[in-house]
């Protein structure tokens, strides 16, 4: 817990849930969970299971409500002496939008703690059965998202020409939009993985010339994740041996 001088500060821990398998949340961020006061998560985002499995009193859907609202519950709490924790769909630095949550939060004299989470790109690579980086085939991984509401303009075209994996957040709903912006080869492998890690999780193969065209065939329009690269395809063309078994 933070402290000014010797005197604790009210507290806030913001908590990766993981990507939905209610086994890959950390240690650390489930028993912060299971003994918190006060339980606010990211609605249908967050795993009923980890929820239920929280001894918090209190439990509340933020799914709907403003920030300042949000912001309100949590440091009335904390200045309460309780122990709060927000919990976050994957990893809360990934398109978790907390850092709005955390200056209002610090604006009312309350600390916060960010315990990291296992976010969906990497439970969607362990569906996938690869590796997001790969000797010889691709040595970054470019993270990024369309625009939209929040977004004017973005970067995919320009990150499509890197010859990186590409791991595609919140664009389910415009996957068609998305591959016509990609300046990669068509036949570029690239995956829609639906729900990764949850007892429904679905996997949709195909290149960048079709995949929109499959996912949507597959009845996949949200909740996604878009993957493109070599390393997403069986071949993976250029894959060097690793020097870690030369």
């Amino acid at each position: 817990m933070a402290t000014h001088g010797n005197v604790p500060l009210p507290n806030v821990w913001f908590v990766g849930a993981g990507p939905g398998d209610p086994e890959l949340i950390t240690v650390k961020g489930h028993d912060l969970m299971k003994n918190a006061d006060v339980l606010i998560y990211a609605g249908s985002l967050v795993n009923p299971v980890l929820v239920a499995a929280s001894g918090a009193p209190v439990k509340l859907d933020s799914w709907g409500m403003q920030l300042d609202d949000i912001v309100n519950v949590m440091a009335g709490h904390a200045q309460a002496g309780k122990k709060v924790v927000r919990l976050h769909s994957g990893d809360p630095s990934l398109y978790g939008a907390i850092v709005e949550q955390i200056t209002e939060l610090e604006k009312r004299g309350v600390a916060v703690e960010i315990v990291p989470g296992v976010s969906s790109l990497f439970a969607a690579a362990a569906a996938l059965g690869t590796q997001l980086t790969l000797r010889g085939v691709s040595e970054s991984v470019i993270v990024t998202r369309p625009a939209g509401k929040t977004l004017m303009e973005d970067q995919i075209e320009a990150f499509s020409r890197l010859n990186s994996t590409m791991v595609i957040f919140l664009g389910t709903e415009k996957l068609h939009e998305i591959t016509r912006k990609l300046a990669c080869p068509p036949k570029t492998p690239a995956a829609v993985v639906y729900h990764a890690s949850w007892p429904d999780q679905q996997i949709v193969r195909g290149t960048v010339a079709d995949i929109a065209t499959r996912a949507k065939a597959a009845g996949i329009e949200h909740t996604a994740l878009l993957l493109v690269g070599e390393v997403v395809g069986t071949e993976k063309k250029g894959h060097v041996k690793s020097y870690l078994y030369s």
